[in-house]
């Protein structure tokens, strides 16, 4: 049986679409790009050697 009110104790409300773009923007993501160039520097750093 769900019990609510435990249920509504961990409810956190979402963001207002101006704050999550914010906070989305903010964070400091890897993409797959930024991937690819590390992969593609460092194994050019160990041809050379």
């Amino acid at each position: 049986m769900i019990d609510f009110e435990e249920e509504l104790k961990k409810f956190h409300p979402s963001l207002e679409v101006e704050d999550a773009e914010e906070a989305i923007y903010n964070q400091d993501l890897t993409d797959m790009a930024d991937l690819m160039v590390k992969i593609v520097k460092e194994s050019k750093k160990t041809r050379v050697e």
